[in-house]
């Protein structure tokens, strides 16, 4: 069995960008994996020749009958993996050559460490993004944004496996972000400090086209993380209270804002409860 599966979905990915990406895990210091390439866009024909191009015996190429969506189809490749690790990877960002490597060494010295992940470049504009490292940290931060890149990953596939876990599709497109926090209470999470991974950013990636639709679910995403790990929100609230007062002619208290967790409530004189946002009260059509 190898020791990685490497899980990629592919969708009418541009044709230069899905070269770079297959070539950045072929060209992997670390070796012993499958990888792992499921096509959601079946009628595309040319992205069968672009896989068929690269002769490696590690590739396992396969298409879905019809357009699942990234949800199913991230699942899918779950279910076919056969690797200890799994190594989640997008179909047009970059892999640097030690990032297996290094991401396997964490895992193999780090038993109760179920996700590790690492810090990461933005491309092209080569802007550094950092995250917490530590488990403590990275969880708490989960409370409010997502901060375990997510095609930077690596997962250990028991920890998915014994706890019934897998990607929701109700969540799409921050599915990956509901993943984490259902994991919370189940794993360990670390970020490698270095850069392991290079992520594009483009007008044609998921972040930039379903910006408002991944905005809803991660305020979804907020209610059952703070339901399920109340012990955790409640240290989160406390660290991300924060209260901004307003005063008219620089003396007479006029608007008190009041920050708790992501919601936010703007008293007048503060007394009077003028409005609050932050909330979402369904998503998808259901109460959240």
């Amino acid at each position: 069995m190898p020791k990685i599966s490497v899980l990629m979905p592919i969708y009418n990915t541009p044709k230069g960008y899905l070269k770079e990406t297959i070539e950045s895990i072929l060209n992997q210091t670390f070796t012993d994996f499958e990888f792992l390439i499921l096509n959601d866009s079946p009628d595309n024909t040319e992205l069968d020749e672009i896989v068929a191009s690269y002769k490696d015996k590690r590739i396992k190429y396969s298409k879905n009958e019809k357009n699942l969506g990234i949800t199913p189809s991230r699942n899918k490749l779950i279910n076919m993996a056969r690797g200890e690790y799994l190594a989640v990877m997008d179909h047009d960002d970059i892999s640097l050559p030690e990032r297996f490597e290094k991401e396997v060494a964490y895992l193999d010295n780090n038993p109760d460490v179920g996700v590790v992940s690492c810090n990461i470049e933005e491309f092209p504009k080569k802007e550094l993004i950092k995250n917490p490292c530590e488990d403590a940290d990275i969880k708490l931060a989960l409370m409010r944004r997502c901060v375990v890149v997510h095609p930077a990953t690596m997962i250990r596939k028991s920890v998915l496996d014994d706890n019934k876990i897998r990607y929701e599709e109700r969540f799409s497109p921050a599915e990956d972000y509901a993943l984490w926090c259902r994991l919370i209470p189940y794993t360990q999470f670390h970020n490698l400090r270095e850069v392991l991974f290079r992520y594009r950013v483009y007008p044609g990636n998921t972040s930039s086209r379903q910006k408002n639709k991944m905005d809803a679910a991660t305020l979804a995403i907020h209610s059952f993380v703070a339901e399920e790990n109340p012990i955790l929100y409640q240290e989160f609230l406390l660290k991300a209270t924060h209260t901004t007062r307003v005063h008219l002619f620089g003396f007479i208290p006029l608007l008190k804002i009041l920050r708790i967790g992501y919601k936010t409530k703007v008293y007048l004189f503060g007394r009077i409860l003028l409005f609050k946002y932050g909330q979402i009260l369904k998503f998808n059509g259901e109460k959240i």
